[in-house]
């Protein structure tokens, strides 16, 4: 008979190609790895992997199984956690993909509350790009994801805005601007830029907002691209030049060395939803989690979203996979 573990040892190999790396993420030893695959390929009596050296690949028969293996091994967690709830309890582990910024900052926030009123949950924090975050949730290798809106489009999701996040200007405490505190937009052509890689968040909003003032990004003297905001912020404490950062990054990183520039007719944010697919069965963990950060009366979410106090409360149940 089938085993559900086994199959979901398979679909972890299958996902990274790497008995190595599979066994690191489910805490297992690579031999037992081997031994879970090599028990599927006696049981279906044909070989999942292609092994050649240290390279794996899936074979045809590898590559018929994963969708369906993924179908049994969703079903047995939703068994799981639907018996366990019948017990008036919330139980599962809980995935969510989300981008650096978030994943760090935001997701933690929210998590923390909602843990700790269910205590039965685990959650895993999966950061990648937002189109990574989109396309592991249709795959269903995540239950949620944390998305701008226009990443959302068009696709077989539900979304629900979760917070805006203004973008302010930074600069380093010695700049021309830091005394002046407001500029025109034209003026942001004049001087060194850092800013995000193309296809964040955070390159997106500065990219539409720039249009709306007459402006591409094409037209700024861009000498520094960076993959998150921290580094952003650093680099312009260090007098490299001036960057745009989320408003949650600025005031939790740098409260020294730099000030905030305001440009005139140019307002920033980012709004990002929750978003959740369509095409797959809703768990008892991502059905709470989806209630609990989207309803209106729950005074929790403002508090811990906007009080550093309770930053680190989830460190023991929150863990975080950078992709």
């Amino acid at each position: 008979m089938l085993d559900a573990h086994q199959l979901n040892v398979f679909l972890t190999a299958a996902e990274t190609l790497n008995f190595t790396e599979a066994a690191r993420l489910l805490n297992m030893t690579q031999p037992s790895v081997s031994q879970h695959v090599q028990t599927l390929e006696q049981h279906f009596r044909s070989p999942l992997f292609v092994r050649s050296g240290r390279q794996l690949s899936l074979t045809d028969a590898g590559l018929a199984l994963v969708p369906l293996a993924r179908q049994m091994v969703r079903l047995s967690v939703r068994i799981d956690e639907t018996m366990a709830s019948l017990k008036g309890s919330v139980y599962g582990h809980l995935r969510i993909g989300c981008s650096t910024t978030s994943g760090k900052y935001i997701l933690p926030l929210l998590l923390s509350p909602f843990l700790r009123r269910h205590p039965g949950v685990q959650a895993t924090c999966q950061v990648s790009s937002q189109q990574r975050a989109l396309e592991d949730l249709c795959e269903g290798r995540v239950h949620l994801a944390l998305a701008c809106p226009h990443e959302c489009a068009r696709r077989d999701v539900e979304y629900r805005l979760l917070f805006t996040d203004p973008l302010v200007l930074l600069v380093y405490d010695d700049h021309p601007w830091a005394r002046r505190r407001r500029i025109d937009p034209e003026e942001l052509r004049d001087v060194n830029m850092i800013m995000r890689e193309e296809g964040s968040g955070t390159y997106d909003a500065v990219s539409r907002g720039l249009r709306s003032v007459g402006l591409e990004v094409a037209d700024l003297n861009v000498i520094l691209t960076l993959g998150n905001s921290e580094a952003i912020a650093l680099a312009v404490q260090q007098g490299v030049g001036a960057g745009y950062v989320s408003r949650f990054v600025a005031d939790r990183m740098v409260k020294e060395g730099v000030q905030v520039v305001d440009v005139r007719g140019l307002s920033l944010r980012q709004d990002v939803y929750l978003v959740q697919s369509r095409r797959h069965e809703t768990t008892t963990a991502q059905a709470a989690f989806w209630k609990f950060v989207t309803d209106p009366q729950n005074p929790l979410i403002d508090d811990y979203l906007w009080d550093t106090e309770h930053v680190g409360d989830v460190d023991a149940v929150l863990s975080v996979e950078v992709i």
